[in-house]
């Protein structure tokens, strides 16, 4: 909502994930192209390519070039531009990725349907794996490294068989986890609720190669605070006629809510609303007072106006320093990033920013629940929103909701078919992007609607906030919510209001109807 809602090429990727190709590199190259896969299923899998600039020079663009074998195709892509010759595949830079300083590196990423692998790898027209290996008559590296399960108590690797290898070493960081002859290792002994990250080195008489790609897993018994009513947590804001929480549950049985704003107080510092630390006094009371009746907050940070830490904060680490301070402050379980605005939302270095945020969060944070909220069409997410999504995959950012905001469509006279057409929309994006099924997309998918009267006068009814309600849970979504508590009370045929819906309805009745949600 604009009037009332929402106050709201890294260098030193591994440059060898898996060796392409026969042909005999050349003693220097400009460029290597490193390959790995970043998710996998039975019909096929997510990948990327990382160019790197070998040279003391800086190129100004480079054009990957491979085969895969019949049966193999490619279907949604990013950060490059495509053509295809039959079964050969050439990738070429966009315009703001294709220059490259020294020992910088680009990536770009795409789907495939099928098994194969690249092969017959070139870059700018010299073999993807560069020039000769850092100890002759070592391995190849390790190529496919991924998760093959999980317990409350270990993480199971695997990956492709590297020709001349006697051995494997499997690495958290720079320790050696795990040595074995075959090609998966289980790494034991972990705490529950705990994210892992390890490479694979092969290694023979010779010497070991250069460790593959990190793939990370998390082991099971994380405490989900995306079960029962947890799901449903509408938004509540301090400004303007604020409702009593404790009213508000007491009537409803609302357990969670969404507390909107964190925003800049002053470059990368968190502040509710851009203006009160974030243990201020009030905010720190209400929080206080939902959970001693049993429930709990969600923090919203972004929202459309105000100034905003995505890009206050200079880099992914200082984004998430800053969110870090919000979840140590109060202990949190899941945290909502409401991309909308232009200045995060259309800007690809922001973008890259939240999703590498969300990504360290997860790391330091383990049971997290992140959560990213969008602006969508009656179709479905916008370009920009699919290019959020299609990087959320790429970059690994692990996000465990992606929820779209039903309305401002520019006028719906059906709000519920409206809502429904994008929430789909919604889930073929998030299939293209992760391989997911119907089902496991649906899992990773919310909703937050806007309670009556919007932003461009679309009217969504208390009969049609039930019906969707009951969509979202007959598909198993993740996520139910609306703009706003503080709307929740009637005021028919009125203007557009912070404080009331603009509608006939009984106080809290959008409250009810998605505290039943889960």
């Amino acid at each position: 909502m604009r009037l009332f809602r929402r106050v709201t090429v890294t260098a030193g990727l591994a440059v060898a994930a898996l060796v392409l190709g026969v042909a005999v590199a050349p003693a220097a190259s400009a460029a290597t192209a490193a390959f790995v896969r970043t998710a996998s299923w039975g019909s096929g899998y997510e990948a990327r390519f990382t160019v790197t600039n070998n040279t003391s020079s800086t190129i100004t663009s480079w054009t990957v070039v491979f085969d895969l074998p019949a049966g193999t195709s490619i279907g949604s892509y990013w950060d490059a531009d495509l053509t295809r010759n039959g079964q050969q595949f050439s990738f070429r830079n966009k315009s703001w990725n294709g220059t490259l300083g020294p020992n910088a590196t680009a990536s770009f990423g795409f789907v495939a349907a099928g098994a194969g692998d690249p092969t017959n790898c070139t870059v700018n027209g010299s073999s993807c794996a560069g020039g000769p290996p850092t100890n002759p008559g070592a391995p190849a590296t390790p190529g496919n490294v991924r998760v093959t399960g999980t317990t409350g108590t270990s993480i199971a690797v695997a990956w492709n068989a590297s020709s001349g290898a006697t051995g494997y070493r499997v690495y958290e960081g720079t320790t050696v986890r795990a040595t074995v002859t075959g090609t998966s290792a289980t790494i034991g002994g972990l705490p529950a609720c705990t994210s892992r990250s390890y490479t694979v080195a092969a290694y023979n008489a010779q010497g070991e190669s250069a460790r593959s790609a990190a793939v990370s897993g998390t082991t099971t018994g994380c405490t989900n605070p995306g079960t029962g009513a947890q799901v449903a947590a509408p938004y509540i804001y301090s400004w303007g006629n604020v409702p009593n929480v404790n009213t508000v549950m007491s009537a409803t049985g609302i357990k969670w809510f969404t507390k909107a704003f964190v925003l800049s107080g002053g470059g990368c510092v968190p502040a509710w609303d851009g203006n009160r630390p974030i243990t201020s006094a009030g905010d720190a009371q209400q929080i206080a007072a939902i959970r001693a009746a049993g429930g709990d907050i969600i923090p919203s940070v972004g929202g459309w106006s105000g100034n905003k830490l995505g890009p206050n904060c200079s880099s992914a680490a200082a984004l998430a320093g800053a969110l870090q301070q919000v979840i140590s402050a109060y202990n949190l379980k899941a945290i909502d990033l409401d991309v909308e605005n232009t200045d995060e939302f259309e800007s690809e270095v922001v973008q890259d920013r939240i999703l590498g945020a969300l990504k360290i969060l997860k790391q330091n944070n383990p049971g997290l629940r992140t959560i990213v909220t969008i602006p969508t069409a009656t179709s479905g997410p916008s370009w920009w929103g699919t290019r959020l999504i299609n990087q959320g995959a790429a970059l690994q950012a692990n996000v465990d909701v992606w929820t779209i905001m039903p309305f401002n469509f520019g006028g719906g006279a059906d709000m519920y078919a409206s809502t429904v057409s994008a929430a789909e929309g919604l889930k073929n994006a998030l299939k293209t992007a992760f391989g997911w099924t119907d089902a496991v997309a649906y899992q990773h998918m919310g909703i937050s609607g806007m309670n009556g009267r919007s932003d461009q006068n679309e009217i969504t009814t208390v009969a049609q906030w039930t019906s969707i309600r009951d969509w979202a849970e007959s598909r198993g979504l993740a996520r139910l919510a609306f703009w706003s508590v503080n709307r929740d009370r009637g005021c028919p045929g009125g203007p557009l209001s912070s404080d009331c819906s603009s509608i006939a309805q009984p106080d809290w009745e959008f409250t009810r109807i998605t505290a039943q949600f889960g």
